[in-house]
């Protein structure tokens, strides 16, 4: 940081959850699927790839996403499922994007086989869309040192809500640490370079906690110590 600069803001601690929303939506076969993608709710496509994270199933998950879960085991089509669950909403801007990866990729199994349009599903795709609820909990950090040792201890919501949702809610897609340590000027850049490098999705965020900890750890120690202080 620059001397005389002004100090930067501290850092708050957010949590949340995800309360999951009807939409009245169904499909009854891969058709009305793909028809419903075009017009859904953007959020309910957040819901579907990231929802599952935050709100764990009792059963082990087989796919990261529910449409290709939904693909391979209620429509029985295990190369669509196969091909939609290697989708990584990271890879692509915004879930307007998304949506449409997801069209073409249906699509294109259309194409394929055409008898997909009026295969009947064991059970018909609910679409849901989610509400995400921020809570405030009063924990505060006044440097990136102080917020590295508690990393280990946040909360699953807090590292969903700081690391995942801030990618659609700040401009860049970046995460709320990475914006944070930008205003300390250029002196972590290296941790928000390693942060950057993070791929959220395949991991569950007990998983994705513990690659932020070593992420702080393993920059921050090569942060010199005049700089860091």
């Amino acid at each position: 940081m620059e001397p005389n600069s002004p100090e930067p803001a501290p850092f708050a601690v957010k949590d949340c959850a995800l309360i999951a929303l009807a939409t009245g939506r169904q499909a009854h076969n891969l058709k009305e699927f793909r028809d419903q993608l075009l017009r859904i709710h953007p959020g309910s496509i957040f819901y579907h790839f990231w929802g599952g994270l935050l709100n764990p199933r009792f059963e082990e998950r087989e796919y990261n996403n529910d449409f290709a879960s939904w693909c391979r085991h209620a429509l029985r089509d295990a190369v669509l499922g196969e091909r939609l669950a290697v989708i990584d909403p990271v890879d692509f801007a915004d879930l307007e994007q998304l949506r449409q990866e997801l069209v073409e990729v249906i699509e294109e199994r259309l194409d394929e086989r055409e008898m997909l349009i009026w295969v009947q599903p064991d059970q018909p795709f609910e679409f849901i869309r989610s509400q995400i609820v921020v809570f405030d909990t009063h924990v505060v950090f006044h440097s990136p040192e102080a917020l590295a040792s508690h990393i280990p201890a946040l909360s699953i919501g807090s590292v969903f809500y700081h690391f995942i949702d801030a990618r659609r809610r700040v401009e860049g897609r970046v995460d709320d640490f990475s914006v944070w340590l930008g205003a300390f000027g250029g002196v972590y850049q290296p941790l928000s370079q390693a942060l950057a490098a993070i791929d959220p999705y395949f991991m569950t965020l007990t998983e994705l906690r513990a690659e932020l900890a070593a992420a702080f750890e393993r920059c921050l120690c090569e942060v010199p110590c005049e700089q860091s202080a």
